[in-house]
């Protein structure tokens, strides 16, 4: 039998949000195993789409799954992050730059649209909604590239540092900065101009400067309330 339905899936999505903020936040220890019995309890769900959910957490590197002993949660290194992000600056930039001369007139329609979902998330203070829509307006960029090996590579280290992306959202103005910047991404691919849409996501994805500091007193807090 198939357990892998659409309303299975959502489940497991709506797990995987909660056990990634409450692994962010502090709720589990580094290196602490997560127990699958009190969870699916905790959750009301079978086992399936937790262990969906473990899964999806541990191809974000969020958790260590040990063959016959269990979904272990590990916190990445604060290097480790930081390298990763300068990772997806740069595989974003590149996206950019191919994507402002190879663009078509549907794909910058369906960004256009993508954009204006984040506008109406960010209109209404839903920092979840906004990075949602965020997503999908990163993964269509993706595609627009044209170079399918990029966006697959791109996409995979996204959802690696989804939870740290969505994590940046949270601190106070970020989500209309975020929009600012994806106006700018926007009007440098309609002007077809490559330098500026590489420069533009290279600084949207960069975690330097105040962001950087921003996103790691976030991170070295929420790793504190475990034992504060």
């Amino acid at each position: 039998m198939n357990h892998n339905t659409p309303t299975s899936r959502r489940r497991a999505d709506t797990i995987r949000e909660t056990l990634e903020q409450m692994i962010i936040t502090g709720a589990f220890a580094d290196g602490e195993r997560l127990d699958e019995t009190r969870l699916s309890e905790r959750f009301s769900v079978s086992r399936t789409p937790l262990r969906e959910a473990l899964q999806m957490l541990a191809a974000s590197g969020l958790l260590e799954l040990r063959p016959r002993r269990g979904a272990y949660v590990r916190h990445p290194g604060i290097i480790e992050l930081v390298q990763m992000f300068e990772v997806m600056a740069e595989l974003e930039a590149m996206c950019g730059r191919l994507a402002a001369r190879r663009l078509t007139d549907g794909d910058l329609a369906d960004l256009r649209a993508l954009a204006s979902a984040c506008e109406d998330a960010l209109k209404t203070g839903d920092a979840d909604a906004y990075y949602r829509e965020n997503e999908r307006f990163h993964t269509r960029l993706y595609a627009a590239s044209g170079n399918g090996f990029l966006a697959t590579e791109a996409h995979r280290l996204q959802k690696r540092l989804q939870p740290f992306r969505r994590m940046q959202l949270r601190v106070r103005g970020r989500m209309a900065q975020s929009m600012a910047e994806h106006q700018r991404i926007l009007d440098a691919l309609e002007r077809g101009d490559a330098a500026a849409a590489q420069s533009e996501l290279q600084n949207h994805i960069s975690v330097q400067g105040e962001k950087f500091n921003d996103l790691m007193a976030h991170y070295d807090r929420s790793a504190m309330r475990k034992t504060g």
